[in-house]
């Protein structure tokens, strides 16, 4: 009796260790929960994977951190790298989104950006569409909270981080030479040149502000009082600029020779002294990865000394 107990027990044993074991549960993964330009909670079940956005700076931030294969739609505008021009585009942004062509894309996450209207971000939100509305920048750190929250939704977290810590390199290299500049040049940053006796220009706060400021430079449009405004003429002869950066050459083809030929202008420094510089508008203009390039490149026109 006891041999056959031995024997029933060791079969039993041998049975259950040719058993096949079982399967570990997978773990879900934890949901990605992010606060947007607007403090608005985000949150993904997981990485996004279809994206539409509405904005060139959202668009070049996915590139620059590898996400860029997730992009389904964009917006006219978005056109860097070149790459983006073969997503399909859903349109001008003005007057409005054209929210049936966002939804017909079936995105499982919409950029908008500081600039885009509260009605557009309300209708797609009604819509059921997840949507983070990236900062109305007011400075670098603004930009760098946008990367890192774009690069956490995408599942590319580690990418952002090291765009943003060389960003922030960057940044520093230039302001380390410029705050200990021993002059800071006058600057005209003109935006629009449509009425050229009374151009666009960025006024006190503003992001362009910002930049000028942290290039070394002193920009014209302190003596504004709104982020953007008109300068007269006699406002710029007052503060005889140093240095002209022509953004206008972007959009509004304005050049050198083009500024040397505006009447009352002869007689401004930067025109006499050939210090007159087009300028691609929308490394400032689009606050994205390419910010800092921009920073770079004012720098240089303000500062040649300093960056040889």
């Amino acid at each position: 009796m006891l041999r056959k107990l031995l024997l029933t027990t060791t079969l039993f044993l041998l049975l259950a260790a040719c058993a096949p074991a079982t399967p570990a549960a997978t773990p879900t993964p934890a949901p990605i929960t992010v606060t947007d330009g607007t403090g608005r909670t985000v949150t993904l079940a997981a990485p996004a994977q279809r994206i539409v956005t509405l904005a060139p700076s959202n668009t070049e931030i996915l590139f620059a951190i590898g996400a860029g294969d997730r992009l389904i739609g964009r917006d006219d505008y978005s056109d860097y790298p070149a790459e983006a021009l073969s997503v399909p585009s859903i349109g001008s942004l003005y007057p409005s989104v054209n929210a049936e062509a966002v939804v017909a894309l079936k995105p499982d996450l919409v950029l908008a950006a500081g600039i885009t209207s509260d009605d557009d971000v309300k209708a797609l939100t009604a819509l059921g569409l997840t949507i983070y509305k990236g900062h109305n920048a007011t400075n670098l750190d603004d930009i760098y909270a946008d990367i890192l929250a774009l690069g956490q939704l995408t599942g590319r977290a580690a990418e952002a981080e090291q765009l943003v810590a060389d960003s922030r390199s960057r940044a520093d290299a230039v302001t380390s030479k410029t705050s200990g500049a021993s002059n800071k040049p006058v600057v005209l940053y003109e935006i629009d040149a449509t009425e050229p006796s009374k151009p666009w220009t960025s006024g006190p706060g503003s992001f362009i502000d910002l930049l000028i400021t942290m290039a070394g430079g002193e920009n014209v449009g302190q003596v504004g009082s709104s982020d953007y405004f008109q300068l007269s003429l006699e406002q710029l002869v007052a503060q005889d600029p140093d240095v002209i950066v022509l953004g206008s050459a972007t959009y509004g083809g304005q050049t050198p020779e083009i500024v040397a030929q505006r009447a009352g202008w002869e007689n401004i420094k930067a025109v006499k002294n050939g210090a007159v510089y087009t300028f691609d508008d929308n490394l400032v203009s689009r606050p994205g990865p390419r910010v800092v390039i921009g920073l770079e490149t004012l720098a240089k026109l303000i500062h040649p000394d300093l960056f040889k």
